[in-house]
């Protein structure tokens, strides 16, 4: 299973992480707080404080098009925010 799918890079995030030292991930929906731990002091070498998940339930979104009524679903996800130990830092660009 894996655990991380990918960072939430946003600039609202980017914010949380340069004062609060937290930075967000979309995770598997089965995963736990102590495999997300796990995955990111593998990942990145840092040390996690604290995990904090938020499930997200899948939208249904709808629209009227020329050719008539078009309905769907936005899939539903998984968020964590990690909190890891002061001075230690997480760069998502050091692999381009």
């Amino acid at each position: 299973m894996d655990v991380l799918i990918k960072p939430v890079i946003t600039e609202k995030m980017t914010g949380i992480s340069e004062k609060l030292h937290q930075y967000g991930f979309l995770v598997n929906k089965n995963a736990n707080k102590i495999q997300i731990k796990k995955a990111v002091e593998e990942m990145y070498g840092v040390t996690v404080e604290a995990v904090n998940t938020i499930r997200y339930a899948g939208k249904s979104k709808s629209r009227y098009t020329k050719k008539g009524f078009v309905s769907g679903k936005a899939d539903a996800f998984k968020k964590a925010i990690v909190t890891i130990d002061k001075g230690q830092t997480i760069d998502f660009y050091s692999n381009i």
